[in-house]
């Protein structure tokens, strides 16, 4: 019975691994960015394919990293950039797969853009907001779409917030990025602006 027990608990810390650490390619491409970094889109194959990814969750070690540090500067850096001006980003739109991230938080003082990792809807309550919406990586186009928890980074704590208005919006079509959605994928219509 013992040894049963034993290979049951190292198969379920095998098990694991589905927040494996950041990868050396990862890790490149986050120190070897310029603070504004290249957004994906779908106007280029290899990019459409890496956004249609789903996201992996950031180990523990890399949310206490400089590397998770520099990440979520620069998402925000770029995300704010005049040559971007958008409300929200996540980690797949920069090249990293990972579930990161970056939300104007209209529902807050002063409007901040605040990084959130490990993210997840948990539930949806009340009647669906319906909005346009449009996203970097896919440039030109708005269409209209029907519409949290998260790791505190510093103390590694799995974090509840509820969010509402244009900044559930933005929460939702990110996560949809974390997922491998693109807007598109929900779009009643698009349209060229």
């Amino acid at each position: 019975m013992k040894k049963f027990l034993l290979i049951f608990l190292l198969l379920a810390l095998a098990g694991c691994s589905s927040r494996p650490a950041l990868s050396k390619a990862e890790k490149e491409l986050i120190a070897g960015s310029p603070d504004v970094m290249r957004v994906l889109t779908v106007a280029d194959r290899k990019d459409s394919l890496f956004l249609r990814r789903t996201a992996r969750d950031f180990s523990d070690r890399d949310l206490r990293s400089e590397e998770f540090r520099t990440l979520a500067r620069k998402m925000v850096r770029t995300v704010t950039d005049p040559s971007q001006d958008g409300v929200g980003i996540a980690g797949p739109q920069v090249g990293i797969s990972r579930r990161i991230v970056a939300v104007q938080r209209f529902d807050k003082e002063d409007e901040p853009f605040e990084v959130y990792a490990n993210v997840r809807i948990d539930s949806l309550y009340g009647p669906m907001a319906y909005g346009q919406e449009g996203c970097l990586s896919v440039p030109g186009m708005r269409g209209t779409v029907p519409r949290i928890s998260y790791t505190d980074p510093a103390t590694l704590l799995t974090v509840h917030d509820t969010v509402s208005g244009f900044t559930a919006v933005i929460f939702q079509h990110e996560t949809d990025h974390l997922d491998g959605i693109l807007y598109t994928d929900k779009a009643d219509s698009l349209f060229v602006k």
